[in-house]
Protein backbone atom coordinates (compact mmCIF):
# COMPACT_ATOMS: atom_id res chain seq x y z
CA UNK A 1 0.00 0.00 0.00
CA UNK A 2 3.15 2.44 1.45
CA UNK A 3 4.18 1.33 -2.12
CA UNK A 4 1.35 2.34 -4.33
CA UNK A 5 1.14 5.57 -2.71
CA UNK A 6 5.02 6.95 -3.40
CA UNK A 7 4.08 5.84 -7.44
CA UNK A 8 0.62 7.49 -7.47
CA UNK A 9 2.44 10.41 -6.13
CA UNK A 10 5.23 10.48 -7.61
CA UNK A 11 2.91 10.43 -10.83
CA UNK A 12 0.96 13.14 -10.22
CA UNK A 13 3.94 15.46 -9.26
CA UNK A 14 5.20 14.24 -12.93
CA UNK A 15 1.31 15.22 -14.42
CA UNK A 16 1.42 18.81 -12.36
CA UNK A 17 5.12 19.51 -13.30
CA UNK A 18 3.54 18.62 -16.94
CA UNK A 19 0.76 20.71 -16.53
CA UNK A 20 2.23 23.90 -15.26
CA UNK A 21 4.92 23.49 -18.46
CA UNK A 22 2.32 24.13 -20.86
CA UNK A 23 0.40 26.97 -19.07
CA UNK A 24 1.63 30.66 -20.32
CA UNK A 25 3.80 32.28 -18.43
CA UNK A 26 2.75 34.98 -16.30
CA UNK A 27 4.03 38.60 -17.15
CA UNK A 28 7.02 39.31 -14.85
CA UNK A 29 6.31 42.36 -12.45
CA UNK A 30 7.41 45.47 -14.01
CA UNK A 31 9.85 47.34 -12.16
CA UNK A 32 9.87 50.52 -11.64
CA UNK A 33 7.69 53.72 -11.04
CA UNK A 34 4.27 54.05 -12.77
CA UNK A 35 4.59 57.72 -12.04
CA UNK A 36 7.35 58.16 -14.49
CA UNK A 37 6.25 59.95 -18.01
CA UNK A 38 6.21 57.49 -20.79
CA UNK A 39 8.95 59.17 -22.67
CA UNK A 40 11.22 59.42 -19.39
CA UNK A 41 11.50 55.46 -19.08
CA UNK A 42 13.68 52.97 -20.19
CA UNK A 43 11.76 49.92 -21.67
CA UNK A 44 13.03 46.35 -22.94
CA UNK A 45 11.73 45.58 -26.34
CA UNK A 46 11.58 41.66 -28.65
CA UNK A 47 12.25 41.34 -31.99
CA UNK A 48 10.11 39.54 -34.39
CA UNK A 49 7.95 38.16 -32.01
CA UNK A 50 5.52 37.02 -35.03
CA UNK A 51 8.13 34.74 -35.65
CA UNK A 52 6.82 30.85 -34.94
CA UNK A 53 10.54 29.89 -34.01
CA UNK A 54 10.28 32.38 -30.96
CA UNK A 55 7.45 32.47 -30.17
CA UNK A 56 4.60 29.25 -30.37
CA UNK A 57 1.72 31.94 -30.14
CA UNK A 58 2.02 35.69 -30.39
CA UNK A 59 0.70 35.44 -26.79
CA UNK A 60 3.73 33.95 -25.50
CA UNK A 61 5.85 36.98 -26.27
CA UNK A 62 3.55 39.26 -24.17
CA UNK A 63 3.78 37.22 -21.12
CA UNK A 64 7.20 37.96 -20.78
CA UNK A 65 6.48 41.40 -19.79
CA UNK A 66 7.81 42.76 -22.66
CA UNK A 67 7.93 46.79 -23.44
CA UNK A 68 7.62 46.40 -27.05
CA UNK A 69 6.24 43.43 -29.95
CA UNK A 70 7.49 43.73 -33.26
CA UNK A 71 5.44 42.68 -36.48
CA UNK A 72 6.47 42.42 -40.54
CA UNK A 73 3.10 43.26 -42.62
CA UNK A 74 3.31 43.01 -46.58
CA UNK A 75 0.40 44.41 -48.66
CA UNK A 76 -1.20 42.02 -50.41
CA UNK A 77 -2.86 43.89 -52.94
CA UNK A 78 -4.66 41.12 -54.70
CA UNK A 79 -6.55 39.74 -51.84
CA UNK A 80 -6.11 43.56 -50.07
CA UNK A 81 -5.01 42.01 -46.78
CA UNK A 82 -2.06 42.80 -45.01
CA UNK A 83 0.02 39.63 -44.34
CA UNK A 84 2.40 38.93 -41.79
CA UNK A 85 5.51 37.24 -42.55
CA UNK A 86 9.45 37.38 -42.46
CA UNK A 87 10.17 37.13 -46.30
CA UNK A 88 6.87 35.60 -47.77
CA UNK A 89 4.36 38.93 -49.88
CA UNK A 90 1.90 36.63 -50.62
CA UNK A 91 1.39 34.07 -47.74
CA UNK A 92 1.11 34.42 -43.75
CA UNK A 93 3.80 32.79 -41.98
CA UNK A 94 3.70 33.94 -38.04
CA UNK A 95 2.63 32.89 -34.47
CA UNK A 96 -0.99 34.62 -34.51
CA UNK A 97 -4.11 32.38 -34.24
CA UNK A 98 -7.89 33.65 -34.34
CA UNK A 99 -9.05 34.39 -30.47
CA UNK A 100 -11.60 35.69 -29.04
CA UNK A 101 -11.01 34.70 -25.21
CA UNK A 102 -7.81 34.89 -23.54
CA UNK A 103 -8.01 30.80 -23.12
CA UNK A 104 -7.76 30.95 -27.49
CA UNK A 105 -4.87 32.77 -27.51
CA UNK A 106 -2.65 29.20 -26.64
CA UNK A 107 -4.53 27.10 -28.90
CA UNK A 108 -5.50 26.60 -32.87
CA UNK A 109 -4.10 27.61 -36.12
CA UNK A 110 -1.69 30.10 -36.73
CA UNK A 111 -0.48 32.09 -39.62
CA UNK A 112 -2.79 34.35 -39.66
CA UNK A 113 -3.06 38.18 -40.82
CA UNK A 114 -2.51 41.41 -39.19
CA UNK A 115 -5.48 41.97 -38.01
CA UNK A 116 -5.99 38.44 -35.91
CA UNK A 117 -2.48 39.55 -34.52
CA UNK A 118 -3.94 42.69 -33.56
CA UNK A 119 -6.88 40.78 -31.85
CA UNK A 120 -4.84 38.61 -30.12
CA UNK A 121 -2.79 41.81 -28.89
CA UNK A 122 -6.04 42.90 -27.82
CA UNK A 123 -7.65 39.95 -25.94
CA UNK A 124 -4.14 39.59 -23.98
CA UNK A 125 -4.09 43.21 -22.59
CA UNK A 126 -7.88 42.37 -21.69
CA UNK A 127 -7.11 39.70 -19.58
CA UNK A 128 -3.91 41.91 -18.05
CA UNK A 129 -5.44 45.62 -17.95
CA UNK A 130 -2.62 46.60 -15.44
CA UNK A 131 0.08 45.99 -18.54
CA UNK A 132 1.71 48.38 -20.69
CA UNK A 133 2.05 50.35 -21.93
CA UNK A 134 3.02 48.29 -24.93
CA UNK A 135 4.72 49.54 -28.49
CA UNK A 136 3.78 47.44 -30.99
CA UNK A 137 6.63 48.29 -33.75
CA UNK A 138 5.11 47.72 -37.51
CA UNK A 139 7.96 46.73 -40.17
CA UNK A 140 5.89 47.48 -43.57
CA UNK A 141 8.26 45.29 -45.71
CA UNK A 142 7.52 46.53 -48.65
CA UNK A 143 5.94 50.17 -48.16
CA UNK A 144 1.89 51.14 -48.77
CA UNK A 145 0.14 50.83 -51.75
CA UNK A 146 -2.08 53.60 -51.09
CA UNK A 147 -2.68 53.23 -55.35
CA UNK A 148 -4.39 50.36 -54.76
CA UNK A 149 -6.50 50.47 -51.91
CA UNK A 150 -3.59 49.98 -49.07
CA UNK A 151 -2.53 52.86 -47.79
CA UNK A 152 -1.63 55.40 -44.45
CA UNK A 153 -5.77 55.41 -44.10
CA UNK A 154 -6.96 51.73 -45.05
CA UNK A 155 -4.06 50.80 -41.94
CA UNK A 156 -5.16 53.46 -39.84
CA UNK A 157 -9.12 51.79 -40.37
CA UNK A 158 -7.75 48.55 -39.50
CA UNK A 159 -5.90 49.62 -36.39
CA UNK A 160 -9.08 51.17 -34.76
CA UNK A 161 -11.10 48.31 -36.18
CA UNK A 162 -9.11 45.65 -34.09
CA UNK A 163 -7.60 47.59 -31.33
CA UNK A 164 -10.60 50.21 -30.94
CA UNK A 165 -9.58 52.39 -27.70
CA UNK A 166 -6.52 51.05 -26.38
CA UNK A 167 -4.65 53.09 -29.08
CA UNK A 168 -2.74 55.59 -28.05
CA UNK A 169 -2.53 58.20 -31.35
CA UNK A 170 -1.04 61.11 -32.43
CA UNK A 171 -3.96 63.54 -31.18
CA UNK A 172 -3.77 62.37 -27.69
CA UNK A 173 -0.21 63.27 -27.68
CA UNK A 174 -1.19 66.45 -28.68
CA UNK A 175 -4.03 66.90 -26.49
CA UNK A 176 -3.12 69.01 -23.46
CA UNK A 177 -4.44 68.09 -20.29
CA UNK A 178 -6.19 71.42 -19.30
CA UNK A 179 -8.05 71.64 -22.84
CA UNK A 180 -6.37 73.07 -26.18
CA UNK A 181 -3.86 70.89 -28.08
CA UNK A 182 -0.55 71.09 -29.39
CA UNK A 183 0.17 71.68 -33.04
CA UNK A 184 1.92 69.02 -34.04
CA UNK A 185 3.50 66.12 -32.56
CA UNK A 186 6.87 67.44 -32.26
CA UNK A 187 5.56 70.49 -29.73
CA UNK A 188 3.45 68.24 -27.50
CA UNK A 189 7.17 66.03 -27.14
CA UNK A 190 8.82 68.64 -26.42
CA UNK A 191 6.25 69.94 -24.03
CA UNK A 192 6.64 66.88 -21.98
CA UNK A 193 2.86 66.12 -22.96
CA UNK A 194 3.48 62.32 -22.59
CA UNK A 195 0.91 60.65 -20.02
CA UNK A 196 2.54 58.29 -17.06
CA UNK A 197 3.09 55.07 -17.41
CA UNK A 198 0.46 53.99 -15.24
CA UNK A 199 -2.20 56.20 -17.00
CA UNK A 200 -1.13 54.11 -20.16
CA UNK A 201 -1.89 50.36 -18.65
CA UNK A 202 -3.34 48.82 -21.23
CA UNK A 203 -2.79 50.98 -24.24
CA UNK A 204 -0.73 50.08 -27.39
CA UNK A 205 1.46 52.42 -28.96
CA UNK A 206 2.08 51.70 -33.21
CA UNK A 207 4.86 52.98 -34.79
CA UNK A 208 6.36 52.22 -38.46
CA UNK A 209 9.09 51.49 -39.76
CA UNK A 210 10.10 51.57 -43.73
CA UNK A 211 10.94 47.72 -44.59
CA UNK A 212 14.24 46.24 -45.83
CA UNK A 213 12.52 45.62 -49.12
CA UNK A 214 11.32 48.66 -49.41
CA UNK A 215 14.47 50.07 -48.71
CA UNK A 216 15.90 48.34 -50.99
CA UNK A 217 14.38 48.31 -54.21
CA UNK A 218 15.48 51.61 -56.83
CA UNK A 219 11.65 51.71 -58.10
CA UNK A 220 10.05 52.68 -54.16
CA UNK A 221 10.69 56.32 -53.92
CA UNK A 222 7.92 57.19 -51.31
CA UNK A 223 8.66 55.03 -48.55
CA UNK A 224 6.78 54.25 -45.46
CA UNK A 225 7.74 56.97 -43.41
CA UNK A 226 7.42 59.75 -45.62
CA UNK A 227 3.67 58.85 -46.76
CA UNK A 228 3.00 58.21 -43.19
CA UNK A 229 4.56 61.82 -42.27
CA UNK A 230 2.58 63.12 -45.15
CA UNK A 231 -0.83 61.07 -43.98
CA UNK A 232 -0.65 63.16 -40.86
CA UNK A 233 0.27 66.70 -42.33
CA UNK A 234 -2.80 66.32 -44.30
CA UNK A 235 -4.88 64.71 -41.44
CA UNK A 236 -4.09 67.62 -39.56
CA UNK A 237 -5.32 70.78 -41.97
CA UNK A 238 -8.26 69.08 -42.47
CA UNK A 239 -8.93 68.89 -38.65
CA UNK A 240 -9.44 64.95 -38.61
CA UNK A 241 -5.74 64.37 -36.93
CA UNK A 242 -7.86 62.00 -34.66
CA UNK A 243 -8.32 59.75 -37.33
CA UNK A 244 -4.62 58.53 -37.36
CA UNK A 245 -3.58 55.60 -35.00
CA UNK A 246 0.16 55.23 -36.34
CA UNK A 247 3.47 57.44 -35.23
CA UNK A 248 5.71 57.38 -38.17
CA UNK A 249 9.37 56.69 -37.03
CA UNK A 250 12.65 58.18 -38.54
CA UNK A 251 14.37 55.04 -39.56
CA UNK A 252 18.24 54.18 -39.57
CA UNK A 253 20.92 56.68 -36.86
CA UNK A 254 22.05 59.49 -37.55
CA UNK A 255 24.29 62.41 -35.81
CA UNK A 256 22.01 65.43 -35.36
CA UNK A 257 18.30 65.96 -36.30
CA UNK A 258 17.80 63.36 -38.94
CA UNK A 259 14.47 64.57 -39.70
CA UNK A 260 15.85 67.51 -41.83
CA UNK A 261 16.70 64.38 -43.99
CA UNK A 262 13.23 65.16 -45.23
CA UNK A 263 12.81 67.36 -47.86
CA UNK A 264 9.32 68.32 -47.18
CA UNK A 265 9.88 70.41 -43.87
CA UNK A 266 5.96 70.16 -43.01
CA UNK A 267 6.41 66.39 -42.22
CA UNK A 268 9.56 66.99 -40.28
CA UNK A 269 7.96 67.82 -36.39
CA UNK A 270 5.24 65.05 -37.17
CA UNK A 271 8.37 62.30 -35.93
CA UNK A 272 8.44 61.89 -32.56
CA UNK A 273 9.82 58.26 -32.66
CA UNK A 274 13.34 57.56 -33.49
CA UNK A 275 14.53 53.75 -34.97
CA UNK A 276 18.27 52.46 -35.31
CA UNK A 277 21.24 50.12 -34.42
CA UNK A 278 22.24 50.43 -30.89
CA UNK A 279 25.84 50.18 -32.05
CA UNK A 280 25.52 53.23 -33.83
CA UNK A 281 23.64 55.19 -31.41
CA UNK A 282 26.21 54.77 -28.84
CA UNK A 283 29.23 55.16 -31.42
CA UNK A 284 29.06 58.95 -31.27
CA UNK A 285 25.78 60.49 -31.88
CA UNK A 286 24.58 62.78 -29.14
CA UNK A 287 21.45 60.65 -27.80
CA UNK A 288 20.86 63.24 -25.24
CA UNK A 289 19.42 65.01 -28.06
CA UNK A 290 16.38 62.92 -28.11
CA UNK A 291 15.70 62.60 -24.33
CA UNK A 292 15.93 66.24 -23.48
CA UNK A 293 13.22 66.72 -26.24
CA UNK A 294 11.42 63.70 -24.83
CA UNK A 295 11.21 61.51 -27.94
CA UNK A 296 11.06 58.25 -28.26
CA UNK A 297 14.46 56.54 -29.68
CA UNK A 298 14.30 52.94 -30.08
CA UNK A 299 17.74 51.20 -29.84
CA UNK A 300 17.71 47.69 -31.95
CA UNK A 301 20.07 44.98 -31.69
CA UNK A 302 21.06 45.88 -28.17
CA UNK A 303 23.62 42.99 -28.06
CA UNK A 304 26.10 43.99 -30.39
CA UNK A 305 27.15 47.02 -28.31
CA UNK A 306 30.48 46.11 -27.03
CA UNK A 307 30.98 44.48 -25.67
CA UNK A 308 29.40 41.81 -27.98
CA UNK A 309 26.80 40.09 -25.98
CA UNK A 310 24.64 36.60 -27.08
CA UNK A 311 21.88 37.60 -29.63
CA UNK A 312 18.89 35.26 -27.94
CA UNK A 313 20.72 33.46 -24.48
CA UNK A 314 22.63 35.97 -22.66
CA UNK A 315 23.01 35.70 -19.01
CA UNK A 316 20.27 37.58 -16.87
CA UNK A 317 23.26 39.64 -15.72
CA UNK A 318 24.46 40.06 -18.56
CA UNK A 319 21.21 41.37 -20.68
CA UNK A 320 20.26 44.08 -17.45
CA UNK A 321 23.55 45.41 -17.64
CA UNK A 322 23.44 46.09 -21.14
CA UNK A 323 19.35 47.41 -20.45
CA UNK A 324 21.10 49.73 -17.70
CA UNK A 325 24.30 50.78 -19.95
CA UNK A 326 21.37 51.84 -22.92
CA UNK A 327 19.08 53.35 -20.09
CA UNK A 328 21.70 55.76 -19.31
CA UNK A 329 22.31 56.51 -23.25
CA UNK A 330 19.02 57.60 -23.64
CA UNK A 331 17.25 54.74 -25.09
CA UNK A 332 13.27 54.48 -24.66
CA UNK A 333 13.46 50.85 -25.86
CA UNK A 334 16.24 48.53 -25.87
CA UNK A 335 15.42 45.94 -28.25
CA UNK A 336 16.83 42.60 -28.97
CA UNK A 337 16.14 38.62 -29.12
CA UNK A 338 16.23 37.62 -25.42
CA UNK A 339 13.17 35.56 -25.43
CA UNK A 340 13.98 33.30 -21.97
CA UNK A 341 14.35 36.61 -19.92
CA UNK A 342 10.94 37.76 -18.48
CA UNK A 343 12.87 39.11 -15.48
CA UNK A 344 14.61 41.15 -18.18
CA UNK A 345 11.82 41.86 -20.72
CA UNK A 346 9.82 43.50 -17.68
CA UNK A 347 12.40 45.75 -16.78
CA UNK A 348 11.32 49.67 -16.52
CA UNK A 349 13.93 52.06 -15.71
CA UNK A 350 14.49 55.50 -15.52
CA UNK A 351 15.70 57.24 -18.87
CA UNK A 352 19.18 58.82 -18.93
Amino acid sequence: MTARRTITGALATGLLTAAAALLPLQPAAAAGDGSLPFGSATTVGLHNTYDPAAFGYLAQSLDTGTGMIELDAWTDTITKEWKVSHSNPLGNSNNCVNASTPAQLYTGGANKNLETCLDDVRVWLGAHPAAGPLVVKLELKGGFAANRGMGPAQLDALIAGHLGSAVFRPADLLAKPGGGSYGNADEAARAGNWPTRSALAGRVLVYVIPGTFEESNPFDTLHTDVEYGRHLRDLASAGRIGDAQVFPAVHGAKAGDPRTGYGDAAIRPWFVVFDGDAAAYTGGIDTSWYDSRHYLLVMTDAQNVAPAISATDPTADQARARTEQLARAHASIVSSDWRRLPAVQSLVLSRG
